[in-house]
């Protein structure tokens, strides 16, 4: 008892493989900009980067504050000197740096026809201007009017 089962046929026609051609890729390189924004994205990626630029202005903004503020009284008194020498007549010749005694005064100093002329110039924003000092040792001479 055998049975024979019949041979089916299909009407598919043979698979046939072509080869594909083999193309040369063309390699993109980045150029010099992408290259350079590349390294920077990653080299700012780093946090302890960031950290050390934010801490180095941070320091750069703080040293100025406080040179602007050991500076303030001799770059006050230095406008104060320059003002009064203009309506004098005289030559400028520098201020001391700091206020030392404390009075609100700086000390500067003025060539007024051939003389240096000690001055007080106020080292405060509300008082430029400058005041003649000769002290006591140098005082000048007093003239007295006796007819």
């Amino acid at each position: 008892m055998s049975e024979t089962q019949p041979e089916q046929t299909t009407n598919q026609s043979p698979i046939v493989v072509t080869p594909t051609p083999v193309v040369n890729p063309t390699v993109t390189t980045p150029t010099a900009t992408q290259s350079v924004q590349a390294k920077t994205s990653g080299f700012l990626s780093n946090w302890k980067v960031k950290a050390a630029i934010i801490g180095t202005f941070l320091a750069i903004f703080a040293i100025g504050i406080f040179t602007l503020n050991f500076f303030w009284a001799h770059i006050i008194a230095g406008m104060g000197m320059r003002d009064w020498s203009k309506h004098a007549n005289a030559q400028p010749i520098e201020c001391m740096i700091k206020d030392t005694n404390s009075d609100g005064y700086v000390s500067c100093s003025a060539m007024l026809r051939g003389e240096v002329v000690p001055l007080e110039c106020g080292s405060s924003i509300f008082n430029i201007g400058c005041r003649v000092t000769y002290g006591s040792a140098a005082a000048p001479p007093v003239r007295l009017n006796t007819k």
